[in-house]
């Protein structure tokens, strides 16, 4: 039975945003090679805003390890080698001109543990997403049960729907690390 003014559907909908976030999240992160999206996540501190390093920037990949960034106001490029120190991959821009080279170190043991440590915490922030909207989706049932829009048997059948649906997306948010861990310790 549909409760008026509360959508499971709505709730689970931003759920799956968290997933698929994490998901983008860990896509950036290296496994060996050098791609563009590496950089993704990076947020550049320019002209008063944080920015992606997309809108300051091209990235391309002259060599398999090795990242080349053409920064297009030369005034930036303190700030974005300042974001990319600060991004949590471990890599260190060597600058040139308007050029910004990041070489790609080899993946070693510690290196590998390195990533997966940031895999993890990209992991409790996409499961801490999903119990922010549990805890809003909770707490408009409670809402409409204290403003008696609905009955407490509904407001306890739905709220047990909530739960369900959270439980599925922090299972599927376990799956995806545990995917992603597997893919950053082959050697």
């Amino acid at each position: 039975m549909a409760t008026p003014d509360f959508d499971l559907n709505d709730l689970k909908r931003r759920m799956q945003g968290a997933v698929t976030s994490l998901s983008k999240d860990l896509g950036s992160l290296r496994t060996g090679r050098a791609t563009p999206s590496l950089l993704d996540p990076i947020q550049v501190d320019a002209y008063g805003a944080m920015m992606p390093m997309a809108q300051v920037a091209t990235v391309s990949v002259p060599e398999p390890r090795l990242l080349s960034i053409s920064v297009w106001d030369r005034s930036m490029i303190t700030a974005v080698e300042k974001a990319i120190r600060e991004s949590d991959l471990g890599l260190n821009p060597q600058t040139e001109g308007q050029t910004i080279r990041l070489r790609i170190p080899e993946m070693n043991e510690q290196r590998r543990k390195e990533m997966v440590k940031v895999a993890h915490k990209y992991t409790e922030e996409a499961r801490v997403a999903v119990r922010h909207v549990r805890r809003d989706g909770l707490d408009h049932l409670k809402k409409l049960l204290k403003d008696s829009a609905i009955s407490e048997d509904d407001e306890k059948r739905q709220a047990a729907e909530v739960q369900k649906a959270t439980d599925h997306h922090i299972a599927e948010i376990d799956g995806v690390l545990a995917s992603k861990e597997k893919e950053i310790m082959q050697v």
